[in-house]
Formats: structure tokens, C-alpha cells, sequence
């Protein structure tokens, strides 16, 4: 009851007692009129993904008004368990990764929000979101009712739930629905859902009583049939694409992948035609900086690990720009609902900074705890280092002047190992691919081997995916025993800035092998987006001022340039710039920084 009091003119009141009934938000399947109802309405969404992981926190509200701009009523989010839960136990919703401050952005906004928590995402991101301490348990098996996976899966979505539960859209928020990867229906009165491929061994495999089942598909693909065949799962209620392609992802070696901009648009005005809700996967990829990149498991013996760009060739570029792409979406959705009055927000400032010339360093601080020694190889989980870099040390157990294999019988080396003698670089090995290679000294040399995890597979029966020396090592007839393990935390020292010269002599050298140069762009008062190009550096990671942009590989390709985020720069301060060469520096040492992207080549000219 609300009671208002009005002033008048003399010396009485109105006194006005009115009963106010509360408004009762609402969203449901309804399965008479084959549709969803949003607060008793019939109500079709239409969607877009983004991943706010992909994205820095200073640049959500800008990619969410744009695609509200665009048409769109809601938004489908991947929440990454991996990413607020790298070490067991300890949660992290901070900057960004603050999920309810995205969600509370989205909201007022005014778009809604289509959930997807996992505990597996797939999205090509690392190891399908599932974290790699998982793998600690030899024999776990992921994804299953094996109790070594159910208990921490059980554990982050008790605690992730309960976070959400306020956002639900019946509770004031604007979560519409939620995926199910596994049972947990207890947790949420909301619209539960599958989402599976476009085939009847997907459907049949993915599908649960009491869950409305969902497809997805692309261009490639036949509509009519497709959604027959989910009517033949969901003979009743709204048609649902939970995820239309509007692009593909990249791998190292391949081209870089584009979906015709017309077909996307024909296709979605089908779909929406149809009375179909439909959600784009993706409208911005982002970027998959740092370590985050997944890999797909071709098959036993073919892994490919995904660029660090996550472009995807959406309608929203990886920096966040407006494609034509999306302005094609934008005027199909205008035939089907009223968009938001006014222009489009712009692209994001860009700045071609130029070139950078980087010195050689040291870092003082790799493994501040020191070595784990194993009389045989360990992995990164068995040593508790889910990501990056690891290094085996030993001595060769006899001379060996003559070149001699180096083995790795198993296929045990995951991703990439950097062979050094006596510091000298001497080659690599790689997963699948490069098991055996030459190696000469004397007895008592120092044999160094790099291991780099170049991200753990995300979809498909191979997603147990230890990294490291998975086995022995055989030099010879000699089985390699007696290792040094170094779990290296290069990520910190270069956030913390523990830089030393290297002398005068070898700063001024290009070398073979794994090395760290380290250089300053200067401040020009901007702080704005740039592209930083490696021509001529073979492969590593670059950091911009303690941030880690992720790996680059120009001679692999397609990706040429690493996204630079303008919020990552300083405009007063010098900013600093390291690289992680793994393989060979250019005699120059420049890199540039371009005010384009440049993500469709394939290797380069050095």
C-alpha cells in the first residue's frame, strides 16, 4: 500500500491510499502458441556471444551498446571456470573477471542475458574452461560421474549459482536462461536448456528429459532440416538456433577463416522469418590473450592450437569495430523489431605508434622456488604449473661427438621443446610431429629443454591433456635421468619488472634459441589502440607493460599482428614491451606498431 500526502491550497491535505500490485516479471516456453513469453508475451530473442574474458573490463560497456545498437535483445555468455578458479579452492571475480559487474552492465544496457556456466565451455578456449588442476588426478575422468570430477564441479557451481540467482530475470535481473552441461536444475527456477550440433548422434547424445533441447548450425547448413530435426526432440515450442555462425575460428597454418557476410544475413532473415530465436556465435571474439588459447584434437595424432586472435570474422571485429558484417544484421533486424534510435558508436581510436627497437635481457627471477628434481620427467600438473613454460635440466650421461638422436618414443613432448646444449640452441621437438632430433657434447654438458604448453585441447574425447615430457627421453641407447625441473613464472617477472642487461656485447646479438629482449614506446600523450607486428621474430609472447598479449607465430600464420587494447598503454609514462623469442630474433629487433590488423597471412618472408 503506498500512501501519499498532497498540499493544497488552505489548511487541509488530501490524503491518497492507493494499493499497488507488484509486477510479476516472467519468462517461460510456451508450448500451445510455439514460443517464448516474456512477462505473459509472446517474446523472440535475438542474440549475440560475447565472452567478457576475451575482453578487457574497460571496453564491456562499449561492445555491449553496440550491440544493442545493432538490434539485439539479449546476450549469450560463456562463464569459464578456469578463469575464477585457477587454483583450487580460491575464487577470483575482480576486475576482469567480475561477472556480476558485466552482467549488471548488459542490464542497463537493456539487453538480456542467455547464460551458459558450464562447467565445460568448449569456445576454443583452454581445456573447454575445465581447470588443469583437475588433471593432478592421474586417472580422472572429465566430464563424467566420476566422483574426482562431480565434487569440484559440484563445489564452483554451488558458488557460481548462488551469485547468479539475484540476476535471474523472475528476481529483478536479466538472465533469461541457462544452459545445462550437467545436472544442477536444483540451483535456478529458470528456463534450462541443451545446445547441441546439427546431427541425431549429437542430439540424441546431448539432449535430457526435462530440458528444452536447442541446435546449431551455419550457413552450410539447410534450415528447414535442421530445425526438423529438432522438432523431433522438441516436438513443441519456440525454434531455437543457440548458435548461427557468423564466422569460424583460426589455427596456426590454416587461412584465415571468413563466412560471407551476405549469406549470414539471408540466413538470419530466414531464421527470424520462421519465428525462430537465434543466437550469432560470435558478434565479437575478442582476444585470447595470455595462455587462454584451447586446441583442437584432429585426431590421436593431430593437435592444432588456436591463434591468439578470437576475430572470428564476427560483426563486431576483435577490437570491438563495426564490420559491414554488422551493419547487413543490423538491416535484417529492422524487419523484424524496432532497433534503437541514433548512430551507431564508433570504432575505437587507433594509433600507428611505428617501430620499437628491443635490446637482449635477462630475467634475474624465472623460478623463485627453485627446482623440483625427479630421477624421471614430471608434468606441468604433477608440479602444479597449469600454463606457459617449464624447464628440464640435465647432463649428458656420456660424450657424444658425433650427432645422435634425442627421442622422444611416446609422442610425450607437449607442445614444443627448446633443445639447448651448454646454453647453445641446438634445435626443437615437437608434439605429433618432431620426436627425434641431433644433439653432440661431452659427458657433464648441461642439456636444457624448454617445454612450452601451447594450450590444452577443448573439445572432444582427448581433453585430458597433460603438458610437459610425458615420458623419458632418449639420447642414444640412454635413458635421461636425474632432471632439474624449473616451473618458470615469466609472467611475474616481467610484471614486477626484473630486467637485468645482458652485456654490451651479446645486447647487440640476434641468437639462436630461447631469448628475452626488452625495449620502451615512448609516450605521445595517446593512449589508443595499435597492432603490434613481429616481422621477421619466428615465435613467443609479447607483454605490453606487464600484460601478456599472448603468443605470435608470423611464420605459421594466418595471424600477423597482436592486438594492443588501448586501457593496456600509458599515455604519459614510457611503456614497456618484452618478447619471448623462442626460436630466432631478427638481426634488426624492431617490432611495429601499426594502426591496422593484419590476420590473413600465411608465414612471411624473413
Amino acid at each position: 500500500m503506498v500512501i501519499k500526502t498532497l498540499k493544497c491550497q488552505g489548511n487541509f491535505k488530501i490524503v491518497i491510499l492507493s494499493l499497488v500490485i507488484p509486477y510479476s516479471r516472467s519468462f517461460s516456453i510456451d508450448y500451445k502458441n510455439n514460443c517464448f513469453q516474456k512477462d505473459g508475451k509472446p517474446f523472440q530473442y535475438i542474440s549475440g556471444s560475447i565472452h567478457y574474458s576475451r575482453i578487457p573490463r574497460e571496453y564491456w560497456k562499449d561492445r555491449l551498446l553496440k550491440m544493442y545498437m545493432t538490434g539485439l535483445n539479449a546476450i549469450q555468455v560463456y562463464v569459464p571456470w578456469n578463469f575464477h578458479e585457477t587454483v583450487q579452492g580460491v575464487f577470483n571475480f575482480a576486475g576482469d573477471r567480475d561477472l556480476e559487474y558485466f552482467l549488471n552492465l548488459a542490464n542497463q544496457t537493456g539487453l538480456l542475458v542467455i547464460l551458459r556456466p558450464g562447467p565445460y565451455i568448449c569456445a576454443e578456449w583452454e581445456m573447454g574452461g575445465l581447470p588443469a588442476w583437475l588433471l593432478q588426478k592421474p586417472n580422472i575422468i572429465l566430464r563424467s560421474a566420476d566422483t574426482e570430477y562431480l565434487k569440484p564441479a559440484s563445489d564452483w557451481l554451488a558458488m557460481l549459482l548462488t551469485k547468479m540467482k539475484p540476476w535471474l530475470y523472475q528476481n529483478g535481473g536479466n538472465i533469461i536462461s541457462v544452459q545445462v552441461e550437467n545436472e544442477y536444475g536444483s540451483y535456478f527456477d529458470v528456463i534450462l536448456f541443451t545446445t547441441d550440433g546439427n546431427t541425431d548422434k549429437e542430439m540424441i547424445c546431448g539432449t535430457l528429459e526435462g530440458l528444452y533441447a536447442t541446435i546449431d548450425f551455419g550457413t552450410d547448413t539447410n534450415i528447414t532440416a535442421a530445425f526438423i530435426r529438432q522438432r523431433r526432440f522438441e516436438p513443441k515450442g519456440p525454434l531455437v538456433n543457440s548458435e548461427f555462425y557468423t564466422g569460424w575460428l583460426d589455427h596456426w597454418g590454416d587461412k584465415h577463416a571468413s563466412v560471407d557476410t551476405v549469406k549470414v544475413s539471408k540466413m538470419l532473415g530466414e531464421m527470424l522469418s520462421m519465428g525462430a530465436s537465434v543466437n550469432m556465435y560470435m558478434f565479437e571474439g575478442g582476444t585470447n590473450f595470455g595462455y587462454w588459447n584451447g586446441k583442437s584434437a584432429i585426431s590421436v595424432y593431430l593437435f592444432r592450437s588456436v591463434v591468439t586472435s578470437y576475430d572470428y570474422n564476427a560483426p563486431l571485429s576483435e577490437a570491438g569495430d563495426p564490420t559491414d558484417k554488422l551493419l547487413a544484421i543490423r538491416d535484417v533486424i529492422k524487419n523484424f523489431r524496432d532497433i534503437p534510435v541514433g548512430p551507431m558508436p564508433p570504432a575505437t581510436p587507433k594509433f600507428a605508434y611505428g617501430f620499437v627497437t628491443l635490446q637482449k635481457v635477462l630475467l634475474d627471477t624465472l623460478s623463485p622456488q627453485g627446482p623440483v628434481r625427479s630421477q624421471y620427467p614430471l608434468t606441468f600438473e604433477e608440479i602444479k604449473q597449469y600454463y606457459g613454460f617449464m624447464l628440464y635440466r640435465t647432463t649428458l650421461p656420456r660424450n657424444v661427438p658425433e650427432p645422435t638422436p634425442l627421442i622422444s618414443p611416446l609422442n610425450g613432448i607437449h607442445d614444443r621443446a627448446y633443445v639447448s646444449v651448454n646454453g647453445v640452441f641446438q634445435g626443437l621437438m615437437e608434439r605429433d610431429t618432431a620426436l627425434v632430433m641431433n644433439v653432440t657434447g661431452q659427458q657433464g654438458d648441461q642439456l636444457d629443454i624448454l617445454v612450452e604448453n601451447m594450450g590444452r585441447v577443448n573439445f572432444g574425447s582427448y581433453i585430458n591433456d597433460n603438458k610437459g615430457l610425458l615420458g623419458n627421453l632418449i639420447l642414444g641407447n640412454d635413458v635421461l635421468t636425474d632432471w632439474s625441473i624449473y616451473p618458470l613464472d615469466i609472467d611475474t617477472a616481467v610484471a614486477n619488472g626484473w630486467l637485468q642487461a645482458a652485456d654490451s656485447g651479446s645486447a647487440m646479438e640476434a641468437g639462436d634459441g630461447p631469448m628475452i629482449y626488452s625495449g620502451t614506446l615512448k609516450s605521445t600523450g595517446l593512449a589508443w589502440d595499435t597492432f603490434v607486428k613481429l616481422n621477421g621474430w619466428t615465435k613467443g609472447q609479447v607483454w605490453v607493460n606487464g600484460v601478456n598479449l599472448g603468443r605470435y607465430w608470423p611464420q605459421r600464420g594466418p595471424q600477423q599482428t597482436l592486438y594492443v587494447p588501448g586501457p593496456f598503454l600509458s599515455a604519459t609514462q614510457p611503456n614497456n614491451i618484452t618478447v619471448l623469442e623462442l626460436e630466432r630474433a631478427p638481426s634488426h629487433r624492431r617490432i611495429l606498431f601499426m594502426d591496422r590488423p593484419q590476420l590473413n597471412s600465411t608465414g612471411q618472408k624473413t
